[in-house]
């Protein structure tokens, strides 16, 4: 599934082939996402220029004078600005047709994606009112994530993957921003230190920006908005690597799942 790195990764892609342009025509081959694509949607993106192009968590926000449009790339989606004569292909479900002979693209086998819209404040859309703070954000600090961390005994990787606790860190980087910051994946989020969380956040931080650097991480249905895969994984430390040797010490890294998600880390390192 493509995660917050790939979806920004996306989002400085195509906002540079979007923003100043105006959008011709939507064209709906396929409304069975996630959600129906609404059938008033054609109507209300009909000659309308696109403002400006943000991402919020996981969804990218298309922002026009009418509302904004939500998209979101599901399980497998990804989206390619591309020629307005380029072939279809199986699964190509809708195209935004700019004023320049491009168009936008959304590729999705598994339609799990969503095109949605609102014509209030993004951030009041039901999909979007509950969410935490973005973790490159200002907001996202130590101070913020021990707070809400009192009295949890939940595990602090379940815990910070929690979109209600800090948006953005998915499976792949909470297993490696736990294990540059020398914490246990399994200790209850209510039991760690200021200091400890200190560590952490500068760990999740360092990681999703090194990842969004190189364009995100290698997934099997995932590609960028330039067809080109991410170079994250050749900086994997543990995710992925469970029965291998630390990078770091040498110990086997340890492998269970965690809220039903696998984790990996290295016993000696992490506490």
């Amino acid at each position: 599934m493509p995660e917050l790195p790939e979806v920004e990764t996306t989002r400085r892609a195509i906002a540079p082939a979007l923003e100043g342009r105006t959008i011709q025509r939507l064209l709906v081959r396929e409304r069975r996402m996630r959600w129906p694509i609404p059938m008033e949607l054609e109507g209300v993106l009909r000659n309308q220029p696109v403002l400006a192009v943000t991402r919020r968590a996981k969804y990218l926000l298309l922002h026009t004078p009418k509302g904004t449009a939500l998209i979101h790339l599901g399980m497998s989606g990804h989206l390619r600005v591309l020629p307005n004569k380029t072939p279809i292909q199986k699964h190509d479900h809708w195209d935004l047709l700019l004023d320049n002979s491009t168009l936008l693209r959304m590729h999705d086998p598994r339609r799990f994606g969503a095109l949605l819209w609102t014509t209030e404040a993004p951030a009041t859309h039901a999909l979007l009112q509950k969410l935490g703070p973005e973790p490159l954000s200002s907001d996202f600090t130590a101070s913020v994530l021990y707070a809400r961390s009192r009295g949890r005994s939940s595990a602090v990787k379940a815990f910070i993957m929690d979109q209600q606790t800090v948006v953005g860190v998915g499976n792949i980087y909470a297993n490696e921003a736990l294990f540059l910051a020398g914490i246990d994946p399994r200790r209850a989020a209510g039991r760690i230190t200021l200091p400890r969380y200190e560590r952490l956040v500068a760990s999740i931080k360092s990681v999703l920006s090194a990842a969004i650097e190189v364009g995100g991480t290698t997934l099997r249905d995932y590609y960028s908005a330039d067809g080109e895969r991410g170079y994250f994984t050749q900086q994997l430390h543990v995710y992925g690597r469970g029965g291998l040797p630390c990078l770091s010490c040498g110990r086997s890294l340890k492998e269970e799942r965690i809220g039903q998600r696998a984790s990996v880390w290295c016993p000696s390192c992490q506490r």
